[in-house]
Formats: structure tokens, C-alpha cells, sequence
């Protein structure tokens, strides 16, 4: 008797831990029941994806919603909208909202917020204060948190923990791997005078390499004291890599599709529109982002899709907020750099699906495995297409990356079983779900 599936995905090429091969694969009852040649089994839904690939579905663990409180930017539905345009099925969202996500009660609000009105799967970093660290045990475990995030300078938000004693405490009390934005406030501050009234480059400057470095080898020194695990975010300079490549036995890093596309010589045409904390840096440092690739140092890519409206961005510096939009342009972006072979579509979905499940203990995703969420991301490598800002979704409407052609481009999103995104359309209402860690 033939096997009978909710959906098949047939004649793919199915990029997946185990190596790349053609295979059929699937579904039912929302998760992968069966990979390889199904040409005798049936299903209601059938998919011909020949000449495609098929990788895990993308998981982002950075991106900045902005709900509750700044609305006019962003918000879950349609920061998550803009997602599965971009081929991502999960995002982790950052706690800098307005108020902080720093409570049971706040990250429970999140999750309401969120069930069924995101169109892909969620979880929500918990923010780290002074009052809070007695609780951080308890908060890194509840529904729906990613866990523990830490800014050890200022950034967007009113979040800082900057002493050793806090993040001591912080690093004392946290089990799951703890993620930080890694800036010396204290060179900040003495730094602040380098900024200059209308100039953005000078944002560089002032937020230098050593202002990263300083912050992230003591993060090191003070998980080696206390026997925690730490998550570096957005890693942009050539110290950091050179430093934490000796410390991968406590430390994992992210590194952002900015920091691997611009540098300091596109203020000229773009401007505060690349203003972002960390800054985009020089050629130098972005050569040490694409060798940690090579190389296999660095174990995510996050978008930290941070958006703020143009009307903001056009403020003279340094008035003008740090951020930009980056979720639906992250695949695409990524995928043009694997077609000029800069990486291999195999690294770039370790970075973007296994990694993400691998250092954060993520259930049932990240794979293509039976058993796993049908949680699936379909690519034409093939595909030519304009990035512009009239495709964004975003509610500020506008991409740093607008006129910019790339080729491989992500056709299908699948969730669960369901086919959320097709070939430009979200075709399927919002089902997002808290995702689950083990």
C-alpha cells in the first residue's frame, strides 16, 4: 500500500547536515515523516521542486521587533511578515522595547502578543539588569525565552549592565548560553568627545575596535571565572575573531550581513542609513568577518534587523538612531555571496539553521531529519532579482541594500507543513508558535 503523506516535496536537492543529495521529503501532522525517493507514496499537496534546493528552515537570532512601545517602527506582525518574504521560519527578538523585556510578566505579554499573529515561529531574549539577576535562573527557562541578553555598552534602549560585578552575577546564575552586545562603556563614554556633529564616519571612530575587544576579552575572562557559556553578538572586528578563536570552548559568535557587505568607505553614499553599533569598519576588519567563515570560527549569522523610519535616520549625526532593516534581505543577500563563492551553501545553512540549533538547544528545528518541524526553506540558486525598497516589507519601507541585483533568491517558506510563503506571496495567515529548547 503506498504511503500517504499530508505533503511531498519532490525532485529537490536537499542541503542538510548529512551532506547534499536529491531527495524527496515528507510531511505530516506538521513535522518530516520521511526522506529519500517517495515517487509510490501520495499526498493531497505535492511540490515539484525540481532544479531547487531545499535547506533547514533559516532561524534569525537577531532581530529587534520593537514591540511594545515603538510601533511606528516595527512591530511582531510585520517584522515576522517580512521574515518569511526573506525565507526565515523563526526569529529570536531582542528585550530593548519600550518597556524592557525583563520580567515573567513582560515576556509573557510578548508571547500573547505574538501566538498566531506572527507568521513565523518565535522566542523572545529576556534582558539582563542590576534588579533582575536574582531571577535570571528562573526567567532563561520560561515558555518562549531564548534566554539571557546583556549590553555591556549602550546601545538602542535604556539596557546596560556595564560592571564585572553584575555580569559576574549575571554569569553565576544563567545555565543556557548568555548573549551580549559587547561594548567598553566606560571607553564610550571617555571616547564620546571623537563624535562629529554631522559626520557618521566619525561613528567609527568613536565606537573603535579596541571599545569591542576590551569588552569581549572580559566576558571571557569572567565566563572562565564563573563556568558559563557566552554568545557574542554581532562580532565586527579583526581583534575579536583573533581573540575568541583561542576561547571556543566557552564563547560562540554571530556575525551580521552589514559587517560582511559594507565598510566605512560607503558612508559616502549611503550614510546614517549603515549607522549601526557596533559600526561597519574597514576593509581590514571585514576581511578577518569573511576568514572566520572560511575558517569555521564563526557559528551564526544573525540579521540584527534594527529598524527606525527615514525621517529618523535623517537626523544629523549623532542625533541619528543606530539601525537598519535586514530579516527579509538576509538570505537573499547571503545566497549571492554563496552563487561568487565566497561560501558554500552547505556553511551557509551550518551559520543559518544547524548552528542556531546546535549552540542554543533548539527542539525539532535546524534539520531536516524525521521527527524535526516541517520547517523548511526553498531556494532558486538560479533566481536573478532586485533588492529595492518598494519590496520591503518592513513598516519603515526602506533596505541599505535598495538597487542592489543579487542571484539565488528564496521561493518557499514552510512552517510546520505550512507553505506560509510561495514565490513572492505569504499565502498562509499567521501561525507563528513559541519555539521550544530542550
Amino acid at each position: 500500500m503506498a504511503q500517504l503523506f499530508d505533503m511531498i516535496l519532490k525532485n529537490a536537492t536537499v542541503v542538510n547536515h548529512d551532506g547534499t543529495g536529491r531527495r524527496d521529503i515528507g510531511i505530516c501532522d506538521g513535522r518530516i515523516a520521511a526522506l529519500g525517493d517517495l515517487s509510490l507514496a501520495s499526498a493531497p499537496e505535492i511540490l515539484n521542486c525540481t532544479g531547487l534546493h531545499i535547506v533547514p528552515g533559516i532561524i534569525d537570532s537577531q532581530v529587534h521587533f520593537r514591540e511594545p512601545g515603538l510601533e511606528h517602527k516595527e512591530d511582531l506582525e510585520s517584522g515576522s511578515f517580512s521574515a518569511v518574504l526573506g525565507g526565515v521560519t523563526a526569529v529570536f527578538e531582542m528585550p530593548n522595547t519600550v518597556p524592557c523585556t525583563v520580567s515573567a510578566e513582560m515576556l509573557a505579554d510578548k508571547v500573547r502578543r505574538a501566538h498566531h499573529r506572527m507568521h513565523c515561529d518565535f522566542a523572545f531574549w529576556l534582558g539582563a539588569t542590576r534588579e533582575n539577576t536574582r531571577y535570571i535562573g528562573e526567567l532563561e527557562y520560561l515558555p518562549g525565552a531564548a534566554g539571557i541578553k546583556v549590553f555591556t555598552g549602550s546601545s538602542t534602549g535604556n539596557l546596560l549592565v556595564d560592571d564585572d560585578e553584575s555580569i559576574r552575577t549575571i554569569l553565576k546564575n544563567t545555565r543556557r548560553r548568555t548573549a551580549f552586545h559587547s561594548e567598553d562603556e566606560a571607553r564610550l563614554k571617555k571616547r564620546k568627545h571623537l563624535r562629529v556633529a554631522g559626520d557618521v564616519s566619525s561613528h567609527s571612530i568613536w565606537r573603535d575596535e579596541m571599545t569591542a575587544l576590551h569588552s569581549t576579552e572580559r566576558l571571557a575572562r569572567i565566563a572562565r571565572e564563573t563556568g558559563a557559556c557566552i554568545h557574542v553578538l554581532h562580532v565586527s572586528t579583526a581583534e575579536e575573531i583573533n581573540f575568541l578563536k583561542d576561547h571556543k570552548d566557552i564563547a560562540t559568535l554571530e556575525i551580521t550581513p552589514h559587517h560582511l557587505t559594507f565598510t566605512t568607505d560607503d558612508y559616502a553614499n549611503l550614510g546614517t542609513l549603515i549607522q549601526m553599533n557596533p559600526p561597519v569598519r574597514s576593509i581590514r576588519h571585514q576581511n578577518a568577518l569573511w576568514m572566520s567563515v572560511e575558517r569555521g570560527i564563526v557559528d551564526v549569522i544573525g540579521s540584527d534587523h534594527a529598524p527606525h523610519t527615514l525621517e529618523e535616520k535623517k537626523y544629523i549625526y549623532p542625533s541619528s538612531p543606530s539601525g537598519m532593516t535586514g530579516v527579509q534581505t538576509m538570505v537573499p543577500i547571503m545566497l549571492d555571496y554563496v552563487n561568487a563563492r565566497r561560501l558554500t551553501l552547505e556553511r551557509f545553512v551550518d551559520l543559518t539553521s544547524h548552528g542556531p540549533n546546535r549552540i542554543f538547544g533548539i527542539n525539532r528545528k535546524g534539520r531536516i531529519s524525521v521527527g524535526y518541524d516541517a520547517d523548511l526553506t526553498i531556494i532558486d540558486m538560479k533566481r536573478h532579482g532586485t533588492i529595492t525598497n518598494d519590496v520591503t516589507a518592513s513598516k519603515v519601507g526602506w533596505t541599505p541594500y535598495h538597487g542592489t541585483t543579487v542571484t539565488g533568491w528564496p521561493i518557499g517558506t514552510i512552517i510546520r507543513g505550512y507553505r506560509v510563503m510561495w514565490d513572492g506571496e505569504v499565502i498562509t495567515p499567521a501561525i507563528g508558535e513559541p519555539i521550544e529548547f530542550s
